[in-house]
């Protein structure tokens, strides 16, 4: 039975008084709304805040030209009419969000170049705006809605949360979920430039995305990602604080939100907080074993059965692959059986936006040879046995690049015999590679990577 403590409206409050806390600034919708003295809308069918878009868009891009930056705000504005499917659109947006919006325009010597408008400055988080909005009331057709809170940075609607009276027994966090489902029917514009989703009840507090069912609305349990956040401390407060914190929340829309894609259905997923925080500690290990002092082992990250090892793997290599230290690294994925190389290919290649690249898959011990002995750049799928030399030989040095990642998935079964085996094969062909493994099998003391275990749960 729920305590009739606090309201919604101060729930509201409290949400809005944390945001401020974060650096966001915080407005009221009636302030903005159409016909105000500092009106930010035309009317309640704009879903973006026009004069601070225009205005990021300029401010980040200060080399654009003006006609680029116009045109780039219509291709931002127009993609409610690419497709008749929300999730085809927001997957759209946030190709825009995370690799710029394609223009051309005319150099100062009359030539027509290629150029890339970015939307948010990743690196400089002060030199983007931060706004959230309680009671953002949207029009669209015969539907009249009103969220709670929406979160914009740069005029854009990145963030919505929905709660729900703790002082009601017959209104949940669940409920909260299923009005967000209502609101995605009736005023979809809005969902268009969606980032993350947020419910909560006051006790309750879960995010998920655009696609998500119940299901795969999750908790966040922790702050900073150094120790769970303590009991007793609201669920939501450490939701927002966890999530939204403009550092992490860049961090989070950027390397760990993919599109699965298969045929037409779209399927949006996040990182959990266990891999969001421990993707970042392995990309922190990994710059320290790839560097000339480093012992290139980048240690073991174990999982518990359910927590999503192929998606935090996902996860790992996107955001390595795109750290400006590692310079266009090639990354290996090891598996020691083809049932478990085919179904990590899958995974990989329905999130190849994230990679920046379509990943490949050996076939051959040829396959291997050629792949690998590229000057940069690719994610090549193998298993193991591929690593086998020619009979009495040794394996052929493929490269001697320090910026190579092994990901060896269930680290465990076969990459430590480096005396006959074939890890040591894998060694005389990449020496300088870097390794990292990934297992959902308990570790032995004596087998544990150096710099990096961690112990993944939900």
């Amino acid at each position: 039975m729920k305590r009739n403590i606090i309201t919604e409206s101060e729930i509201e409050q409290a949400a809005l008084d944390w945001f401020k806390g974060l650096g966001y600034s915080v407005l009221n919708e009636p302030d903005i709304a159409s016909g105000e003295l500092f009106a930010e809308r035309a009317s309640y069918s704009d879903v973006i805040l026009e004069n601070r878009v225009r205005s990021a868009l300029t401010k980040i891009n200060p080399a654009i030209p003006d006609e680029a930056i116009e045109d780039a705000f219509r291709k931002l504005t127009r993609i409610i009419h690419e497709s008749p499917l929300l999730a085809a659109n927001n997957h759209r947006f946030h190709k825009m969000l995370t690799e710029g919006i394609e223009v051309e325009y005319k150099d100062a010597e009359g030539r027509i170049v290629g150029d890339s408008v970015g939307i948010i400055d990743f690196d400089n988080l002060d030199n983007d705006n931060w706004l959230a909005v309680n009671q953002f009331t949207v029009v669209e057709g015969q539907s009249n809605r009103r969220p709670d809170i929406v979160v914009f940075v740069n005029g854009i609607p990145l963030g919505v949360i929905e709660l729900k009276n703790p002082s009601d027994e017959n209104a949940t966090v669940k409920d909260a979920f299923n009005q967000l489902q209502t609101y995605k029917k009736e005023i979809p514009s809005l969902f268009l430039y969606n980032g993350i989703l947020l419910v909560s009840d006051g006790i309750e507090a879960r995010a998920g995305t655009l696609t998500a069912d119940w299901e795969w609305f999750l908790p966040w349990r922790t702050i900073t990602g150094d120790d769970l956040a303590p009991k007793g401390l609201p669920e939501l407060e450490v939701m927002i604080k966890g999530i939204f914190e403009r550092q992490r929340f860049l961090d989070l829309l950027r390397y760990f939100l993919v599109f699965e894609i298969d045929g037409s259905e779209i399927v949006k997923k996040m990182a959990g907080y266990h891999q969001f925080h421990a993707v970042n500690k392995a990309v922190e290990c990994t710059i320290q074993a790839v560097s000339p002092k480093g012992d290139k082992r980048v240690g073991v990250v174990w999982h518990t059965q359910g927590s999503g090892k192929s998606l935090t793997m996902v996860f790992y290599a996107g955001k390595i692959i795109q750290h400006p230290e590692m310079q266009n690294p090639t990354i290996v994925l090891l598996t020691d059986r083809n049932d478990l190389d085919d179904q990590l290919f899958g995974t990989f290649s329905r999130c190849r936006d994230l990679l920046r690249q379509t990943p490949v898959q050996a076939g051959s011990r040829e396959d291997i040879r050629k792949l690998l002995n590229v000057a940069s750049g690719g994610v090549v799928f193998t298993t193991i046995q591929k690593f086998l030399p020619e009979k009495g030989g040794d394996y052929p040095k493929l490269s001697d690049r320090r910026n190579i990642i092994v990901i060896a998935d269930e680290a465990h079964r076969s990459q430590y015999d480096f005396i006959d085996g074939f890890a040591r094969h894998m060694r005389d062909a990449l020496p300088n590679a870097s390794f990292i493994g990934f297992t959902g099998t308990p570790i032995e003391g004596k087998k544990k990577g150096q710099g990096l275990t961690l112990n993944l749960k939900k």
